[in-house]
């Protein structure tokens, strides 16, 4: 199979079908009005990407509640009805270009740097994040309000389904509020949620199970994973390939549609004592649809990483150089590097980033 063939064949995602296995990569952009309301911009911005060719659009982080979630200023909310009818634009302007789209919902937790509803910042423990040498530690969520995030996951994914998403995925990744309860040393907790692997993925499974009950199969449902933090860029899980398998294993078995792995270098062994990539493990231990992610700019990279396993790849930087990577890689076309004069000197989105009726 030759690589267009590969990165252009169609695949089942739950219960939508992708016209190919290439996705853009949720982004933080910053260009949502202060109440959380997408914007026009944002609109023509994820259309760009769809009339690129792209078959899944998975949109920047919203946060999911008018609690603590909120992780910067100008972040998309997914918290109420106004933040569903603006959303509405959003993905009736990538439908209208064939491709599907689903909504990231992300809890920022102990790194939040910006919150217009609530001062300070809560975490699974009063752990002051790496690097955060100003400012006071996170306050340690109660029993009562980890249940309340909870049920407030599982409203914003119905919410998402409001505002015409195909689906949602959960940031667990990059040191948010899951991934803090799933790490180590942020999570101190001795209860129900802490302490073993398996306690410190309950979070997790409840999140999805509460999410199912609300929106059954009618939205895909995905989760984004790490082991590298924002503010730890090295991390690893302790237990290696014990963990992966427990991590992805109970992932796996509450119905996720699929896993979205990001790593820095998604082709490399993801421990010292292993040859798996943490694509192939998820892979191997979750029995779900993988999304690899990082260092995959190049089609032959990408197609390596679905000859290794993965059913689809996501691009973030590259496609923010080409937000038609899908059709050049078609036309045999050459693939621009990505500079990151577009984040500069913020990452707000750009005029040049916008449809044009004669792209």
């Amino acid at each position: 199979m030759t690589i267009s063939n590969a990165l252009l064949s169609s695949f089942q995602l739950g219960n939508i079908t992708l016209k190919n296995r290439v996705a853009l990569a949720p982004m933080t952009r910053m260009s949502a009005d202060n109440d959380g309301r997408a914007t026009d911009r944002m609109a023509r911005y994820y259309e760009s990407f769809a009339a690129g060719g792209f078959g899944l659009i998975i949109a920047e982080a919203a946060y999911p509640d008018e609690e603590y979630s909120q992780g910067v200023l100008n972040q998309p909310g997914i918290a109420n009805d106004d933040h569903v009818t603006a959303w509405k634009a959003v993905t009736d302007a990538v439908h209208a270009r064939g491709s599907k789209i689903v909504l990231q919902i992300a809890h920022a937790g102990a790194v939040s740097q910006g919150n217009r509803y609530r001062k300070g910042a809560v975490a699974p423990s009063s752990v002051k994040p790496i690097g955060a040498e100003q400012g006071q530690a996170p306050r340690e969520l109660t029993i009562k309000e980890i249940q309340d995030i909870i049920a407030g996951f599982a409203e914003s994914a119905v919410r998402a389904e409001q505002a015409g998403f195909d689906g949602i995925e959960l940031h667990g990744a990059s040191g948010f509020l899951i991934d803090e309860f799933l790490t180590d040393y942020t999570n101190l907790r001795q209860d129900e949620y802490g302490g073993s692997t398996e306690k410190r993925t309950r979070f997790i499974t409840e999140i999805i199970r509460a999410i199912r009950e609300k929106v059954g199969n009618r939205i895909v449902v995905g989760i984004r994973i790490s082991q590298a933090k924002i503010n730890n860029y090295e991390y690893k899980w302790a237990n290696g390939e014990q963990d992966a398998e427990i991590i992805f294993g109970a992932i796996g078995a509450e119905q996720t549609d699929y896993i979205h792995i990001t790593e820095y270098n998604s082709l490399a062994p993801a421990f010292a004592n292993s040859n798996l990539t943490l694509a192939e493990l998820a892979k191997k231990y979750g029995k779900t649809t993988v999304i690899a992610n990082g260092q995959l700019d190049q089609p032959g990279d990408a197609q390596k990483a679905l000859e290794a396993g993965s059913d689809l790849i996501s691009l973030g930087k590259p496609a923010l150089a080409n937000h038609d990577w899908v059709k050049k890689v078609q036309n045999g076309l050459p693939i621009e590097e990505f500079t990151g004069e577009v984040l500069s000197p913020a990452p707000t989105i750009k005029d040049s980033e916008l449809y044009k009726e004669n792209d």
